[in-house]
């Protein structure tokens, strides 16, 4: 109770700060980035904003700081669940009492997250796009005092967005409401894309905050090669400091950092497919400086603000200028001279390719497929709306006898267009629940003093023990009883074996959340005219990405900055077409 009375009188103080006392406050900085200062103003004076900031701009304390200066508290919507998770115990280890929904959280544990932002006393509430459609959702959000609506990753929404997500349609009805104002933040957005982001959000004065998208010290260059290793391997000598290295798929990484080490750099490798202790462990080491190439896929890079990047290396080409431009941008931060290099050959051209036409298989496949998850959960017609499912794609292939990429892809499609939500590689984190009254719990002769120990911590800690199995962060409290992880594990096993709780150990899953029961056969309306939207769209990014690589007479961050709608940039002097070009002068 002493906590929540302290959190009250800070809330009041913190409404009579300024935006600048608050941001010195809770994070240390003396002053606010480019761009940061006027979001916040905007947001305040009670505006719809869409702000536009480059990766590593600081787009966080863009919403967090207006928060905490008004009454209520802030919805933040987005797709990132671990990035979720980390904001979360952030604000949290600041003194800010903050929530999430996400994938991967059972009924019960959601419905008590969203009581105790309704009636409780928290700041900010981390929503996960699929949730917000739910009836739990809509139920409490109505009983809720919202400050802002945030719209993180709000290229999202658009139908134009090269990550198009169609749970975020919902934040329209979430406006409905409340007459709370929305804060929408995204790295990259074309013209197109931010005007249908303004749309969808019903945005009534539309208010459009950006910073120029120039990196003066970044050096983009791309080679075409046929000995990528050799290039990497060139790159890695002549450009000291840390690296980068994007790759398509999580084998590529493994074998990539293997090559890397056998020829004298110190590297490791990173992907969604790698427990979460050994992903933070490796991206520790990484910052810290004991790694100084990470091989990764594009799992690596949210949240991820290491400032002294001086290489980033795309050994494959991505599929869009959209993922390649916050990729790339990753290098630099520190504003000293750091390369963007892509290399690539007649070989990823084929295969980017091969990608668009694999990638959207036919309507009559896409619904076979949809039936055929279904039936392989055994969900009856009429039934289903809101089950999370456990779902491994490649027990789903070998069942049915399909090819996995295909049978990806329209499954992947079938989120596109709202059926379900696919949500890969989710961290389910250890759940403990006390199952014995707590008026006899300390009455209870445990035959390992640490057991004690632990309990008592968790009691500290955690609130909502003796109601529902709750999630707790395993390296933490490993930490603070003086054991490894492992030798936790094994004392939450023991007192479950002593009917003191029940444990319920972590996992990861890839997970399809069900909007809807089940329909019936051809009842599952895929929309043609959408279909061909969807895949002119993609192939069209596809393309530009080709024409990047491909072309050698426009200056790459001109090309780069004009697909982003900025016109009136300069040659960098410092690419490898600027750099032909004065060299054949």
């Amino acid at each position: 109770m002493k906590h929540i009375i302290l959190h009250k009188i800070f809330c009041i103080f913190a409404m009579e700060m300024k935006p600048l006392d608050i941001l010195k406050e809770y994070w240390g900085y003396d002053s606010f980035r480019p761009m940061q200062e006027e979001i916040v103003s905007a947001a305040l004076e009670g505006k719809d904003v869409l702000a536009i900031l480059p990766t590593g701009g600081g787009k966080s304390v863009c919403f967090q700081v207006p928060a905490m200066m008004r009454e209520g508290i802030a919805i933040v919507v987005t797709p990132l669940i671990a990035l979720m998770k980390d904001q979360v115990q952030n604000l949290n280890d600041k003194g800010i009492r903050a929530l999430c929904v996400n994938a991967g959280m059972g009924a019960r544990e959601v419905e008590t997250v969203l009581n105790n932002a309704a009636y409780g006393d928290f700041k900010f509430l981390y929503v996960s796009p699929e949730r917000l459609g739910t009836r739990l959702f809509k139920n409490y959000v109505q009983e809720m005092n919202i400050s802002f609506i945030v719209v993180d990753e709000a290229h999202c929404i658009s139908q134009w967005g090269y990550d198009f997500r169609p749970d975020y349609l919902q934040i329209g009805n979430l406006r409905e409401m409340t007459d709370a104002p929305v804060i929408a933040l995204t790295a990259t957005a074309t013209p197109a894309v931010a005007e249908d982001i303004m749309t969808r959000l019903r945005f009534e004065e539309r208010t459009l905050l950006k910073t120029g998208f120039e990196r003066p010290n970044l050096s983009y260059i791309v080679r075409k090669c046929e000995d990528k290793l050799g290039q990497l391997l060139s790159i890695c000598s002549s450009v000291a400091g840390t690296g980068i290295v994007y790759v398509r798929s999580r084998k590529k990484t493994e074998e990539l950092a293997s090559l890397l080490t056998a020829n004298g750099i110190s590297a490791s490798f990173y992907h969604a497919g790698l427990g979460p202790d050994s992903r933070a462990d490796r991206q520790g080491k990484w910052k810290n400086g004991s790694i100084r190439v990470m091989v990764c896929t594009n799992a690596f890079g949210m949240g991820i603000d290491k400032p002294d990047v001086r290489f980033v290396v795309h050994f494959d080409v991505p599929d869009s200028p959209e993922a390649y431009f916050q990729e790339a941008g990753r290098g630099g931060r520190d504003g000293k001279r750091s390369f963007a290099v892509l290399l690539w050959n007649s070989t990823d051209i084929k295969r980017i390719r091969q990608i668009g036409t694999v990638s959207f298989p036919s309507l009559e496949y896409i619904e076979d497929i949809y039936h055929k998850v279904h039936a392989f959960f055994q969900i009856p017609y009429d039934t289903g709306e809101c089950r999370q499912l456990k779902f491994n794609i490649d027990e789903f292939c070998r069942h049915y006898g399909l090819q996995r990429a295909t049978a990806y892809y329209a499954v992947v499609y079938l989120e596109r267009t709202g059926h379900w939500t696919l949500s890969e590689d989710i961290d389910i984190s250890t759940r403990v629940q006390v199952v014995v009254d707590r008026n006899d719990l300390y009455d209870i002769d445990l035959p390992d003093p640490r057991m004690a120990s632990l309990l008592e911590l968790l009691m500290r800690r955690y609130t909502g023990l003796f109601s529902y199995p709750v999630p707790i962060d395993e390296e933490y409290v490993a930490s603070q009883i003086g054991v490894q992880v492992p030798g936790l594990r094994q004392l939450l096993y023991n007192l479950a074996l002593e009917h003191v709780i029940r444990y319920v150990p972590c996992d990861r899953a890839t997970v399809l959340f069900l909007h809807h029961d089940r329909l019936r056969p051809k009842n599952v309306y895929l929309d043609p005219e959408r279909y061909e939207m969807l895949k002119n769209s993609a192939l069209s990014r596809m393309q530009k990405m080709i024409d990047y690589v491909s072309q050698e007479e426009v200056c790459r961050s001109s090309y780069l900055l004009e697909y982003f709608g900025q016109k009136d940039s300069r040659d960098c002097k410092t690419c490898d077409v600027c750099r032909a070009a004065a060299s054949a002068d």
